[in-house]
C-alpha cells in the first residue's frame, strides 16, 4: 500500500510517475460522492442514533498501522444491517428529483431491477440495507423499503437483481467465476473507506482520534482531514473494527459544518458464515426477466420468462478515460466534462416548456473569462455548467469552479 502522510508519521506519499495512474488517483476523490448518482454527486447523510457509543480501552495504534490493518483485513464472511441516509442539501422538488434520477439511470426501456437504476435511491433519504458475504463469489445486498424489498445477489457466475414491488428481475453473468459484473455504487462502510483511502496523499492529514463502539464491537476512529482550503470536505471519520480491521462506520462532514453529508454504519454485524441458502435465487413465476448480457435466451424462454435486453452502459473507468479530465491537486481536484453541445442548460422543447429556465432557477448565474454559466451547489459537490457546453464538477466552492473555467 502506498505511504500516507499522517500526524503520527510525516513521510510524504511517493508521486506516481505515470500520467494515467496520477489521473486515476485524483479521480478517486469523485468515486465516493459521484458513483451513486452517476455524474453529478451522491452522498450519504447523518443517521440519528446509530449504534455508536462508549470509548473502549484499546492498545495504542498509529494512523499508518491502522491504515495497514484496513488494507490487510481479509474478512470473507459476514452478515449484518447497514443504515445509511443522505443530506446533500438539494432543493425539495416534491419527489420530482427522485423520478428524474431513476429515469436517467434506467434509460427509457431498462428494468426497475437493474442495479444501476435501483441503487440511485441511495442518493437521497434514509435507507436500511441487509448485507451478507461468503467469499469472493457470494454476496447479497437487500434494500428494505416500505412493504417491498430490492435484492442484489452475486452467486458464482450469476448476478441477480430482484424488485419485489414491480416483480422484475435483472440477470447478468461473467465469463469467469468470481468475476461477476461489478456494480460501483458504494453501500457499506468498507466501500466508502476503500475509495477514500486510496486517494489520500500529501494534501491530507490522517490520525487516530480515540475509540468507539459500533454495533457492539470495539473500534478505532481514523480521522481524515484535507489540508487545503477551498474544498467543501470538512473531515472524514472511519470506525475500524479493532479485531478484524473492517470499517464499521463511515462519516463525512462538510466544511460548512452542520449535519454529516455521509454516514453509513452497521447497526448489527456478525462475522459468522451465512447460510448457503442466503445466496440462492430463482425468478418468481410470472416475473419479467431482463438479461444484462448475452445468455442462452432459448433456454430462458423455455421456462416461460419474458426476456428483454438491457441497454449498454459505460463503466466509470470508460467515463474516466473518455469523458473527463481532472484539473488541480488533491481535495481541490475538479473534473471537467464535455457536455456535448453548446448553449448551456438543456431545454424541453418537445413539451413546450423551458427546462433550462427551470434548472437555471435552481442555480446561481456566474460569468468570467470563460463566458457565462450556472453554478449548482450542494453541501458537498458543486457543478458549473457553462454556455459553451463544459461542465466543471468538484468538492470545491464556487470560486474554485469559476477559476478553473477561466483557466480552461
Amino acid at each position: 500500500m502506498a505511504p500516507y502522510e499522517t500526524e503520527d508519521s510525516t513521510g510524504a506519499a511517493q508521486a506516481d510517475d505515470e500520467l494515467r495512474a496520477e489521473r486515476r488517483r485524483k479521480a478517486a476523490r469523485y468515486v465516493v460522492p459521484v458513483a451513486v448518482m452517476g455524474v453529478a454527486a451522491a452522498t450519504i447523510g447523518l443517521v440519528p442514533a446509530l449504534a455508536d457509543s462508549g470509548d473502549p480501552n484499546l492498545p495504542k495504534i498509529t494512523a499508518q498501522e491502522l491504515i495497514n490493518k484496513i488494507a490487510k483485513s481479509d474478512v470473507q464472511q459476514l452478515s449484518g444491517t447497514v443504515k445509511i441516509s443522505t443530506d446533500l442539501g438539494l432543493p425539495d422538488l416534491g419527489g420530482l428529483e427522485s423520478g428524474l434520477m431513476s429515469g436517467a439511470a434506467q434509460g427509457g426501456d431498462g428494468s426497475s431491477a437493474d442495479p444501476s437504476t435501483k441503487l440511485t435511491e441511495l442518493a437521497s433519504g434514509t435507507h436500511t440495507l441487509r448485507v451478507a458475504a461468503d467469499g469472493p463469489e457470494k454476496q447479497k445486498v437487500s434494500l428494505l423499503e416500505s412493504g417491498a424489498e430490492y435484492s442484489l445477489i452475486h452467486n458464482g457466475k450469476d448476478v441477480w437483481g430482484y424488485d419485489s414491488k414491480s416483480n422484475e428481475v435483472y440477470h447478468s453473468t461473467a465469463a469467469d467465476s468470481g468475476k461477476a459484473e461489478q456494480h460501483e455504487a458504494p453501500a457499506t462502510p468498507k466501500d466508502f473507506a476503500d475509495e477514500v483511502l486510496k486517494s489520500v496523499d500529501d494534501t491530507t492529514s490522517v490520525k487516530v482520534d480515540g475509540t468507539a463502539q459500533v454495533a457492539g464491537r470495539d473500534a478505532y476512529r481514523l480521522v481524515i482531514k484535507p489540508k487545503q482550503s477551498g474544498t467543501t470536505v470538512g473531515a472524514i471519520s472511519i470506525a475500524v473494527d479493532a479485531k478484524t480491521g473492517t470499517p464499521l462506520k463511515f462519516t463525512l462532514t462538510p466544511s460548512s459544518g452542520g449535519a454529516a453529508v455521509i454516514d453509513a454504519g452497521y447497526t448489527q454485524v456478525s462475522f459468522a458464515k451465512p447460510a448457503a441458502s442466503t445466496f440462492d435465487f430463482t425468478p418468481p413465476k410470472g416475473a419479467k426477466v431482463t438479461e444484462g448480457d448475452s445468455l442462452d435466451k432459448v433456454n430462458r424462454a423455455d421456462k416461460g420468462d419474458k426476456i428483454t435486453k438491457s441497454p449498454g452502459k459505460d463503466t466509470p473507468e470508460e467515463l474516466g478515460k473518455n469523458g473527463f479530465d481532472v484539473l488541480g491537486k488533491g481535495w481541490n481536484s475538479i473534473a471537467v466534462l464535455d457536455g456535448g453541445s453548446k448553449g448551456g442548460l438543456p431545454t424541453d422543447s418537445a413539451s413546450g416548456g423551458d427546462l433550462g429556465g427551470f434548472l437555471g432557477s435552481l442555480g446561481d448565474p456566474v460569468s468570467g473569462k470563460f463566458g457565462k454559466g450556472t453554478v449548482f451547489s450542494t453541501r458537498l459537490i458543486n457543478a458549473l455548467i457553462t454556455d459553451n457546453g463544459k461542465v466543471y464538477v468538484g468538492a470545491v466552492d464556487k470560486a474554485a469552479l469559476v477559476k478553473a473555467a477561466n483557466a480552461g
